[in-house]
């Protein structure tokens, strides 16, 4: 596993990139919604963990990562920003 960057834990840069895969494989012209935004992170984290405490504060903190969208920001181009967060290189 990778190091973590500065400020985003392990769990947090792991869920960044599957959200930006499926952002990338499926309709990544499409434009990019606050609701995918906003509903994306409780699947992904209970995915990791189970329904649990765990998984409420893994989706928190990737909520608190990901930026609001930009208006007509494709699902595509957010998924490179998400990528760039996870690396450390945009926040």
């Amino acid at each position: 596993m990778t190091k973590p960057q500065l400020g985003l834990s392990a769990d947090t840069q792991l869920l960044l990139g599957q959200l930006a895969d499926t952002l990338e494989q499926v309709r990544p012209g499409a434009e990019m919604s606050e609701a995918i935004r906003l509903a994306r992170p409780l699947v992904l984290a209970e995915r990791l963990h189970g329904p649990t405490d765990a998984a409420f504060a893994a989706e928190q903190d990737l909520l608190a990562a990901m930026p609001p969208v930009r208006d007509e920001q494709t699902r595509g181009e957010y998924a490179a920003l998400l990528r760039l967060i996870a690396q450390g290189v945009a926040a």
